[in-house]
């Protein structure tokens, strides 16, 4: 494994209990020393080069940007050999990342973990069921496949050019979550609630829950409803306590009234008010915080 971030010793240390021997594991920070320690005892830590002279699978867990200069480097300096499996972990990258090593005789995988890591032992658990965003050549992807399967996780097929929306998709949808929690959390605290994290984790369970299931369908709350009286009051209090969480809500609402608008769930004669109020304007006095559907949200 040449990289000891959060995502490569849970990966490894999946594979272990499915049966493979890690031999080598390379990392620069103490953080990552420590991380590859953890979840991989025993297993000696040594230059880059090293860990591909001792592997016949090698994992690339480093972050995208480092990815392509790394795969250079590697088969430039002869470290690739023929018939050596070489996976990478970015969702970005499909096998195109890899041509230096294919070049050089190494097989390529792309094989991205559609999970979010913590750097802990909890991340191995976490794997089990997990889909991975998984490219390959025709004549690898039962290797791709049989590799996923032992780590607990399922493959999902990512033609190499959808790479980069795929990823995207998933930024989208886990890394802006963990923003909007957090904000979520500490405009909750400066309204006086005392545990935040207790009062949001049902709410927050049953909106994914909902959104998975039924998509727009799930929309509730002022914007879908087109309560621009209750949008109004919320961008002024925003604007007053939290000035910096304002462009994003105003972007976020302007997305849902978009798709609330699109699927029939926002009423057109209520949406241009609505939208006069989310693109700045005067918008009309606030009013009650309840909709006439009773939803409090």
């Amino acid at each position: 494994m040449v990289g000891a971030g959060r995502v490569g010793p849970a990966l490894a240390a999946s594979l272990q209990l499915a049966g493979h021997r890690p031999v080598a594991v390379s990392g620069v920070s103490d953080a990552s020393v420590r991380r590859a320690a953890a979840l991989l005892p025993d297993v000696p830590v040594v230059p880059p080069a090293d860990v591909l002279a001792r592997s016949e699978l090698v994992l690339l867990t480093v972050p995208d940007d480092a990815l392509p200069g790394l795969v250079e480097g590697l088969a430039e300096t002869g470290a690739v050999r023929p018939g050596q499996l070489i996976v990478h972990t970015s969702g970005r990258y499909g096998v195109g990342v890899l041509e230096p090593a294919l070049r050089a005789g190494g097989l390529p995988l792309a094989l991205h973990p559609a999970m979010t890591f913590t750097g802990t032992p909890v991340d191995v658990q976490r794997l089990a069921g997990c889909s991975f965003g998984v490219t390959a050549p025709e004549e690898l992807r039962l290797a791709a496949e049989a590799l996923v399967i032992e780590m607990g996780g399922e493959p999902e097929w990512i033609e190499e050019s959808a790479r980069p929306l795929y990823h995207a998709a998933l930024a989208l949808g886990a890394n802006h979550l963990v923003t909007l929690v957090a904000e979520a959390m500490e405009l909750l605290r400066q309204a006086g609630v005392g545990a935040p994290d207790r009062m949001l984790g049902p709410l927050l369970g049953a909106a994914l829950d909902n959104a998975l299931r039924s998509g727009d369908a799930a929309l509730t709350g002022p914007v879908a409803r087109g309560d621009a009286g209750t949008v109004a009051a919320h961008v002024a209090e925003l604007r007053k306590h939290a000035p910096g969480a304002v462009a994003g809500y105003l972007a976020m609402a302007r997305a849902t009234a978009d798709r609330a608008l699109a699927h029939g769930l926002l009423k057109p004669e209520l949406a241009e008010e609505l939208l006069g109020v989310l693109a700045g304007e005067t918008g009309p006095a606030p009013g009650p915080t309840t909709g006439t559907d009773g939803d409090p949200q």
